[in-house]
């Protein structure tokens, strides 16, 4: 009968190995942050493609050759009236000059209004830079524009004494900028998250209680437009009307960008909460959904809009938004029960 035997095997004559001076193993992650916020610190906020050379020159050559005709028509049209009569003809030159005025003032309070919204993306990539490559320099000018851009808004007077007593103590970019994130950007979301929720609960509501036609639609597009206006004015854009359109699209960029499951899975609770409602009644079951795109829709425009992106603090969850925005809606289910 043989028995099994454990094999031997001998070692090879050699020094042994020495754990101290073997090569350490590489850190994947950048130096200085912290291993639960790595994912959002290299995230990067999903923008709009760039316009190419041949969109660019459409865009002027049609541009400049609407603005050729009607420059032409004013100008036939004044010059026959000063023909017919100079009295029509000076009160057309005059009103053709007030909208001309009034065109270049829309004009400039658009340009206006991109530029405050580009500085806003220029801080928020700067900052995104300033922690990759720890940068303490950066990191302070960053700090600096962000107190000169809310310098005037009365809800952020304590967190900026705040930042202004302990910065100069502070060596570190990360744990600088998350100072700043935490003193200036927390009132700015309370209110920020409180318009999201008013909007969610304005669409919910006429959307469970009008029962027009295509009342729904415009209502959550009114308000969808609203919010994302409001949301740039709290953190410093100040958006304009093409500037919505402008932020619009970036925040349906953002959430197709965040991808179909995501979204389904953000959703699936306030889509279970609806079907709840909608035995009791369609339209309250409708209310609820479109209540929570709406939510959904304000988060992305909020992480669009914030110059900072969400590290110190914790980024607002959609279901838990959702919950406080339709929180009247949500309870109406447990009544009959």
């Amino acid at each position: 009968m043989h028995l099994n035997r454990p094999a031997l095997i001998e070692a090879e004559d050699g020094p042994a190995a020495d754990p101290g001076l073997e090569a350490a193993v590489p850190d994947l992650q950048p130096s200085g942050s912290d291993p639960q916020t790595a994912d959002r610190i290299t995230a990067r906020p999903v923008s709009a493609r760039p316009v190419s050379a041949l969109s660019r020159a459409a865009l002027w050559v049609f541009g400049t050759l609407l603005g050729f005709v009607l420059s032409v028509a004013a100008w036939d049209f004044v010059a026959t009236l000063l023909a017919r009569d100079s009295l029509l003809g000076w009160i057309a030159m005059a009103l053709v000059s007030a909208a001309i005025l009034v065109l270049l003032l829309i004009a400039l309070r658009e340009a206006a209004a991109f530029a405050r919204i580009a500085r806003i993306d220029r801080l928020r990539n700067r900052a995104i830079a300033a922690r990759a490559r720890t940068d303490l320099p950066a990191a302070r000018s960053i700090v600096a524009a962000l107190q000169t851009i809310y310098a005037t808004r009365p809800e952020t007077a304590w967190g900026r004494a705040r930042l202004g007593e302990q910065q100069t103590e502070i060596f570190d970019a990360d744990a600088l900028l998350d100072l700043a994130e935490r003193e200036l950007m927390a009132p700015l979301d309370k209110a920020a998250l409180a318009e999201i929720e008013s909007a969610a609960r304005q669409v919910a509501t006429v959307t469970a209680l009008v029962p027009m036609a295509l009342a729904d639609v415009a209502t959550a597009l009114f308000a969808n437009l609203r919010m994302i206006r409001r949301l740039s004015q709290i953190y410093g854009g100040r958006s304009s009307s093409l500037g919505n359109l402008a932020l619009l699209r970036r925040v349906f960029t953002a959430l197709l960008g965040a991808g179909a499951v995501a979204l389904a899975d953000d959703l699936i609770g306030s889509f279970a909460s609806g079907g709840l409602l909608a035995k009791l009644s369609r339209r309250f079951g409708e209310g609820v959904v479109n209540g929570a795109l709406t939510a959904r829709v304000g988060l992305a425009a909020m992480e669009a809009c914030r110059p900072l992106p969400f590290v110190a603090l914790e980024k607002p969850g959609t279901t838990a938004t959702i919950s406080r925005a339709l929180a009247g809606f949500l309870s109406r289910d447990k009544d009959p029960a």
